[in-house]
């Protein structure tokens, strides 16, 4: 049996534990994601995803635990299993199934839920979370994103790669992820984007996806919509939204009367402007076509951030 007919069969089974009968949902199982770094199926009302290949148990374990953990009640999903599962080579979790943001009506995106979700996780003390919860892996992440663009460009170059390789130069080594963090560790997502958020069946939106969960700067969790408003792909409306929603719910990340946010926000704007390029590039390349319109948008952001340097101020708060 092959990993998704297999994870399939491990939904079903949580589905209908502990007594095994015949399936009534109707269709049986369906495949949410078939990705290298993720494989999810949902049978029923519950989902199995396999994570990465290589994912360390530990840390995945540590997540698993801060995500069931009762201070996040109502900010993150809970697992249905409170540990990872081997199956195939690959570590598989299992979750409860929640409605997504309806990617086809851009004009409901949930700004107000997301922002305040992402306080709430910023405010919970990592003293009382479980022990062994690893760092977040936002400045990891778009340290691979660089590794596959120069994989790719080493056989085709792309005339858009040393405006991304310029811009992430210019990054602190924390962003390039090769130091610590500025400033006191809160916890926090890791790759927050609306496709981290479900509505659960009583009706609440839920943080999703613990794989780049830990320890870190929390305005790395504000960054990407920073970037999109910075390169103009989130209008100022849907930006100050966000912001204003997030400050009401006592968000560490930026000041919370109102002061100017940008310097907590500018190098993880900057970090995740140059990885989502690098990705867009390498994307254009493996499939030998040219940048879409939005992708040259964010190369051409790199290319303006190369002339402003980011701001030497220390990042984050203290």
């Amino acid at each position: 049996m092959t990993l998704l007919p297999a994870l399939a069969s491990h939904a079903e089974l949580r589905a209908h534990a502990p007594t095994p009968h015949a399936c009534p949902c109707a269709p049986p199982a369906a495949v949410l994601a078939d990705r290298p770094d993720a494989a999810v199926v949902r049978h029923g009302e519950v989902v199995a995803k396999a994570h990465a290949p290589g994912t360390p148990e530990r840390p995945l374990a540590a997540r698993l635990a801060t995500a069931a953990h009762p201070d996040l009640a109502g900010v993150l999903l809970a697992p249905l299993s409170p540990h990872p599962a081997p199956l195939h080579g690959r570590l598989v979790t299992l979750w409860p199934h929640g409605t997504p943001v309806d990617r086809n009506d851009p004009d409901a995106a949930p700004w107000e839920a997301v922002a305040t979700l992402l306080a709430r996780l910023h405010r919970t003390p990592p003293v009382r979370l479980p022990s062994g919860l690893p760092p977040m892996r936002g400045p990891e992440k778009a340290a691979r994103a660089l590794a596959r663009l120069r994989a790719a460009t080493a056989k085709t170059p792309h005339p858009g790669a040393p405006a991304v390789e310029g811009a992430w130069a210019a990054l602190p080594p924390w962003a390039r992820s090769e130091a610590p963090p500025p400033g006191r560790p809160y916890l926090c997502h890791g790759d927050l984007h609306l496709g981290q958020l479900v509505r659960a069946s009583d009706g609440r939106w839920l943080l999703i996806d613990i794989d780049d969960l830990g320890l870190g700067d929390p305005a790395w969790d504000l960054a990407r919509p920073a970037a999109w408003y910075a390169c103009g792909l989130l209008s100022a409306a849907e930006w100050t939204r966000f912001l204003d929603a997030y400050r009401a719910a006592g968000g560490p990340a930026v000041p919370a009367d109102g002061g100017d946010p940008w310097p907590a926000l500018d190098v993880p704007a900057r970090a995740l402007t140059v990885q989502t390029a690098a990705l867009a590039i390498t994307k254009a390349v493996a499939g030998g076509r040219a940048l879409d319109e939005v992708e040259r948008d964010v190369v051409d952001a790199c290319r303006r951030m190369i002339a402003i340097p980011p701001d030497p101020a220390p990042i984050g708060p203290k």
